[in-house]
């Protein structure tokens, strides 16, 4: 069987190198793919991104499952065309991805179903959302509508950084911002595979926004994540399933858009235990999707094509009982204007305890070059959350290319628990 997974970022590696250990797969194509995914033998890159050119691909070569890691495509209808013309295809379609595509959409669906979130207020109006600022203060939380590759959100701890968010936000023609109030606790991430009907839970697991050690900076689409995420607790995981996940899942059924793909719930969960919704994702975390995909030990083909066939209700998942912790290698100047086109060496090999999934990479002439904002994800399984990251920090250190920057405190929230 063949099977194509559309993106070229690391969570894209993680699922095609997830899928080709499945017996019942005898080639994934990538499209695009990375350097990564070139050069691995069992994967091979399609240099195809237009949604009509992958369905035409996708028909001839009889796949019988595709799979969507990013957002972009999602948000723009790839599953509606791909099931237009009979492909199966896991993943939201363009109604469902809204969750995602628009922060707006996302507030008022969970306002409706008495979802947890935080209180909010939506403009489009500059003058309007700088005198709710002005009534409500700081700390609070603004949001660009739209997707914004995981950067999309400020956290403005002054009121001048909020009035500074809005108007980068509004100064694109037809921008909308959400305004929210600041939601105190500890993040964590949710994600769930659905069918439209039935849900199975993946692995809980926590990343790290900001760039810099500490939570220090500006937000980034993620520096590095952990698997399990010890926040959350057998009775904060039944909290999420019951208050968030299901009244979610049931809500875009009865409002005719069910929801079919990986649905990510971004959580804050208070010092009770209380969790709220802080986003909802449309597909996998990235680079959550690295570090539960490392510890998942059942068949990941079967779990997708069980949701893309709606018999998720017979899917079962087993993970590893160690600990999986991944840390992002970023280009220099990232998450601005990163640099690009620089050698990569002394990349490790592939180890059952040690993965480099490539993110923004090429591979040129034989060798790998950077060719993004965040470069590598690698991705160590241990015992431990301490020796998960020792193991990782080990191999960060050992790859080379001109202003690598990465986080060295990876987990430090699970180590303080």
């Amino acid at each position: 069987m063949k099977v194509l997974v559309i993106g070229s970022g690391a969570r894209e590696h993680a699922l095609a190198w997830k899928l080709s250990q499945s017996p019942r797969v005898q080639m994934i194509y990538v499209a695009p793919g990375n350097g990564g995914t070139a050069a691995d033998p069992n994967l091979r890159n399609v240099p195809i991104s237009d949604p009509e050119a992958l369905a035409d691909f996708a028909a001839a070569e009889k796949m019988v499952l595709t799979v969507v890691g990013p957002e972009a495509p999602l948000a723009a209808g790839i599953v509606d065309l791909f099931k237009s013309r009979g492909l199966r295809i896991f993943g939201p379609t363009k109604a469902a991805a809204q969750l995602e595509s628009s922060k707006a959409f996302a507030k008022e669906f969970m306002q409706r179903h008495g979802i947890p979130t935080a209180l909010y207020a939506s403009f489009t109006d500059a003058a309007a959302a700088h005198a709710h600022v002005t009534k409500h203060g700081a700390p609070i939380v603004v949001k660009a509508d739209g997707l914004a590759a995981g950067k999309g959100v400020v956290v403005a701890l002054t009121a001048d950084e909020a009035h500074a968010a809005i108007d980068g936000m509004l100064s694109v023609p037809g921008g909308r911002v959400v305004i929210e109030e600041f939601m105190d606790g500890e993040e964590a991430s949710f994600i769930v595979a659905c069918d439209g009907q039935h849900v199975v839970p993946l692995a809980t697991s926590q990343d790290h926004k900001r760039i810099f050690d500490g939570d220090q900076g500006p937000n980034t689409g993620g520096m590095g994540a952990y698997s399990p995420a010890p926040v959350v607790t057998p009775n904060v995981h039944a909290k999420v399933m019951q208050e968030i996940v299901l009244p979610t899942i049931a809500g875009m059924a009865k409002e005719g858009m069910p929801f079919t793909g990986f649905l990510y719930a971004g959580l804050m969960i208070d010092a009770q235990g209380q969790p709220r919704t802080v986003e909802f994702n449309a597909r996998l975390g990235d680079p959550e999707a690295e570090v539960i995909l490392m510890r998942m030990k059942s068949d990941l083909f079967d779990l997708l094509m069980h949701g893309a066939e709606g018999t998720l209700d017979k899917a079962e998942v087993q993970y590893d009982r160690r600990v999986a912790l991944g840390i992002v290698m970023a280009a220099a100047g990232y998450p601005g204007t990163p640099r690009n086109g620089d050698p990569i060496t002394n990349l490790p090999a592939a180890r059952e305890d040690l993965m480099v999934f490539h993110a923004g990479t090429k591979a040129a002439d034989g060798h790998v070059l950077s060719a993004g904002g965040r470069v590598l994800c690698v991705t160590a399984l241990a015992d431990s959350v301490r020796q998960a990251q020792q193991r990782a920090l080990d191999a960060v250190r050992q790859v080379r290319f001109e202003g690598a920057q990465w986080r060295n405190d990876i987990g430090h929230r699970a180590i303080r628990h």
